[in-house]
């Protein structure tokens, strides 16, 4: 299982992504988003799943992030 963090543009976007994913049954949580990583609203998703589940996201995500153990790798930024 990755672990993932997805930023968004606004809070609402970011609480309507947590819920489709607890939804699917993909363990998720909302939180503040680290110092290193930039965030228009300031609220993030942490998620663990096999895939980063770009079809669970709201249309108003920013970016997504895969998470290792010391840092996070940029996998896709939304426009």
């Amino acid at each position: 299982m990755k672990k993932y963090l997805a930023t968004f543009h606004t809070h609402l976007a970011s609480l309507k992504t947590h819920r489709a994913m607890t939804t699917a049954g993909i363990a998720a949580r909302m939180a503040p988003v680290p110092r290193k990583i930039s965030s228009s609203c300031g609220t993030c998703v942490f998620y663990s799943a096999e895939t980063p589940c770009y079809d669970r996201l709201d249309t108003d995500t920013e970016a997504v992030y895969l998470l290792g153990d010391e840092d996070a790798e940029l996998l896709r930024e939304f426009e």
